[in-house]
């Protein structure tokens, strides 16, 4: 009875869509309908990811830095490097192109040469006064050449801040408001004003204007991720509908199938407007794995319309079968990828959340409409000619497969060597992996601003800001001589370490100023004595711009300072490395019952954020595997079939992280994704085996090597056709010019079609190596999946009348 219940489960779904034709395309209709009103919704982020939870102390420790001294991500920088600037017409250029800027409402303020003021004594207030650099408008060459040189020689101060001395580098630091730097109002202001007012100042001048900072690489980085999606769908339409088409030859089934996954994009885009999600660099490649994913579907399903059709011609029949025999594994199939996404659920970094989230949802819902618009369009159709169905007899399949068939009955042993060897060179491998903990690294290397950020990381010695917090533990602590001696030897440590920028505190204020009190003498910038230390101090009023000019380095109480310096784009070793030669000299340099310094900053939360995603995916994979094995339990009720069934999926994962390790590719947020994204894919072959062999098994009474040829020969065409589409699928996102998505679809697509070959190969010898262990009715007693083909039944052929 259990049989026939199961039996009729599916029997059951399939009178409900082909009874129901009209009724099931008006719901997808509706549905779709509600789907397209949801995409006003979608949001394009104006932010960077953040790997970690809101609540890990890292997060914690930075926001509490950005509540003392504000948002650290406002500021645009224009740079330069131009022999002929400091002469007439070009100065004056660059300082109308400051000025302007200055003046949108967007900007908060511009520190450049046009505003830039220094520090004066009055000796008759006894006082410092801010004074223009430019007090005068030079228009001689002599007077060009001074100004260079004050400049350049004689204000310390603004080193690395404005200009580079060696490379005599100029730049504009442009300060935009912070409250809308994570907004739309950002992205408007960068690409009508900000972007055509550079592009006029390079035309006009003939000079190229290097452009950085963090509004406006978001900005570019997040338009290039919109226009990646348009590329990837219909690059992913294109390369899958073109192999399908040379598989089936029909124009009708390949139009077919692009419907469906028209459809599957339409839902995904509108499931993201719905839930409020933002398109982020992951979220935008759900369309075309859609696209993907949903093909393979489409396969399974018109091939075995096409299979029936050439069995028997009889269409209601075909359509019924396709519905009873495919429907509950092709189900299975899509539950263990929507498993594979689902684990990213578990991890508390809401990128992959919502990732894992709106993929795994719509996974289903491609299977659904997979399911639901197939039998019913083709039932309105006539029956497939010949000429479509010659594909079901392509003498290359059959070569290809018999191939398969040859080695699983001669060359078994071959296939374990190999296999084996494999296994040993991917652990070598795998020991070779690094993890790279870089901002830059998934960045698109070939666009402008990306060559602009390497230009600054050369010129101003690193981009990525580093930030040490200091705690003095007593109001206006910062200002006294001792912790400004402690802050100025740390700040030597730093400037010994070539891959740290000079840092910015509040020691080269009180360095400043001193040499303000000795008239501008650059050869006293350095720390006052405490003698001096009380008399400059003096000279400070709050209505003189001093505590303007220290405000970005100290807090209102003088109870907390920053150090601020900046970090080259460097590999994750040699951070962590920097790292704890840091912590080490602030142990040294500050007792911790006076003292608690803390480090913050970018780069440390992304060198955090990539660790931390590490091990939850690695866990999430875990459970992944789980997860799979008991679906395999659940199927076919056999702890040695489940063994059996991992082994080929697990051994790809393997090589693919041993290629990894031997070619350079390092563990990253991007790259780590593709073990879960492949696992759960792959073994959607290995479920479309093992059910056919089971059908197979039971109508052979248990002949195991007859089983397991009869399986390989019927699905081994289907599995071929769809690890091609997964492998070219995929590979689509290898136009990227993210590094992170070229290697996403690089090794999935290597992976996957390892992954067909494992399971065509190494699966049946298995399978046949092992008979004794796997023959026993018991232990195969009863299955679960019931997609065992039988004889007609009464209630089958009342049922084709019928309809």
């Amino acid at each position: 009875m259990k049989k026939k219940g199961n039996w009729n489960f599916w029997e059951g779904i399939a009178r409900l869509i082909l009874r129901n034709r009209f009724t099931l395309l008006i719901i997808l209709f509706a549905a779709t309908a509600f789907w397209v009103s949801q995409w006003k919704y979608m949001r394009f982020t104006f932010t960077e990811a953040n790997l970690l939870p809101d609540q890990h102390e890292e997060n914690i420790r930075y926001n509490e830095f950005l509540k003392l001294f504000g948002e650290e991500g406002n500021v645009m920088v224009l740079a330069v490097q131009d022999p002929d600037l400091f002469s007439a017409g070009r100065l004056d250029a660059w300082n109308e192109l400051s000025a302007k800027l200055g003046s949108y409402e967007e900007i908060d303020f511009t520190l450049s040469l046009d505003n830039l003021k220094v520090l004066s004594k009055n000796k008759r207030k006894n006082k410092f006064e801010m004074i223009p650099f430019q007090a005068k408008k030079p228009e001689t060459e002599a007077e060009f050449a001074l100004l260079k040189q004050q400049l350049f020689k004689e204000l310390p101060f603004f080193e690395n801040l404005l200009f580079n001395k060696e490379t005599q580098t100029v730049r504009t630091a442009v300060y935009m408001k912070t409250e809308i730097v994570n907004s739309a109002a950002r992205k408007k202001f960068i690409y009508e004003t900000f972007i055509p007012l550079i592009e006029e100042f390079e035309a006009e001048n003939k000079v190229d204007v290097r452009t950085s900072g963090m509004p406006y690489i978001r900005t570019l980085n997040a338009q290039n991720i919109v226009d990646e999606i348009g590329i990837f769908v219909l690059g992913a339409m294109g390369i899958t509908s073109l192999i399908f088409f040379l598989f089936f030859r029909s124009i009708r089934a390949t139009l077919i199938s692009m419907v469906i996954v028209l459809f599957g994009v339409v839902w995904a885009l509108g499931t993201l407007g719905w839930m409020g999600y933002e398109i982020t660099v992951l979220t935008a490649l759900i369309p075309p794995l859609i696209i993907v994913i949903g093909i393979p579907n489409c396969i399974f399903l018109i091939n075995k319309y096409q299979q029936e059709v050439a069995k028997h011609g009889n269409q209601v029949k075909s359509l019924q079968q396709v519905i009873v025999k495919i429907g509950n594994a092709t189900l299975m199939t899509n539950l263990t990828t929507a498993s594979g996404f689902a684990t990213f659920i578990l991890t508390d970094s809401k990128l992959l959340k919502e990732f894992g989230i709106i993929a795994s949802i719509n996974v289903i819902g491609i299977f659904i409409l997979s399911l639901l618009l197939i039998p019913i369009i083709y039932s309105f159709m006539p029956l497939p000619n010949k000429k479509h169905l010659n594909h079901l007899k392509n003498k290359s399949i059959d070569r290809f497969v018999g191939w398969m068939e040859g080695i699983v009955r001669h060359r078994r042993i071959n296939t374990y060597i190999i296999s084996l060897v494999l296994l040993v060179a991917s652990i070598i491998g795998i020991y070779q992996i690094r993890i790279s903990g870089s901002i830059l690294e998934d960045m698109p290397q070939k666009k402008e601003f990306f060559k602009d950020i390497l230009f600054f990381d050369q010129e101003f010695n690193g981009i990525v800001p580093l930030e040490i917090l200091i705690d003095t533990k007593r109001k206006n602590g910062v200002v006294k001589l001792p912790t400004l001696k402690r802050m100025d030897a740390l700040g030597k440590s730093i400037d010994a370490i070539p891959e740290l920028s000079t840092p910015l505190s509040i020691v080269n204020a009180m360095k400043y100023a001193k040499q303000a009190y000795y008239n501008g003498n650059p050869n006293y910038y350095k720390l006052p004595t405490a003698q001096e230390n009380n008399f400059i101090l003096s000279y400070f009023g709050k209505e003189d711009g001093g505590d303007n000019m220290m405000k970005n380095y100290v807090d209102s109480t003088g109870q907390y300072a920053r150090l601020t310096t900046f970090m080259k784009d460097i590999r994750t070793e040699r951070m962590e490395e920097i790292k704890a030669d840091l912590e080490k000299e602030i142990k040294k340099i500050f007792p911790e019952d006076r003292y608690d310094v803390q480090l913050t900053g970018k780069s440390l939360i992304f060198l955090k954020g990539t660790k931390y995603l590490i091990n939850n995916l690695i866990l999430s994979l875990s459970l992944a595997i789980l997860l799979i094995a008991l679906f395999m339990a659940y199927l076919f009720r056999s702890f040695k079939m489940i063994i059996i069934s991992l082994i080929p999926n697990l051994l790809p994962l393997l090589v693919t992280a041993g290629m990894m390790g031997y070619l350079g590719i390092p563990i990253k947020p991007s790259t780590i994704l593709v073990f879960s994204i492949a696992f759960g894919i792959s073994v959607d072959d290995t479920i479309h085996f093992l059910a056919k062999y089971r059908q197979e098994l039971i109508d052979s009474k248990w002949k195991i090597q007859r089983s397991v040829y009869a399986a390989l020969r019927e699905t081994g065409v289907s599995m071929f056709y769809t690890s091609i589409v997964l492998f070219f699928g995929f590979s689509v996102f290898m136009i990227s010019e993210f590094g992170g998505t070229v290697a996403l679809g690089g090794l999935v697509s290597a992976t996957l079609l390892f992954a067909m070959l494992a399971n065509l190969i190494l699966l049946p010898s298995l399978l046949i190596s092992l008979e004794r262990t796997v023959s026993n009715e018991d232990v195969m007693k009863e299955p679960t999946l019931q997609i065992l083909e039988r004889k007609e039944t009464k209630e089958v052929e009342e049922e084709q009348t019928k309809i």
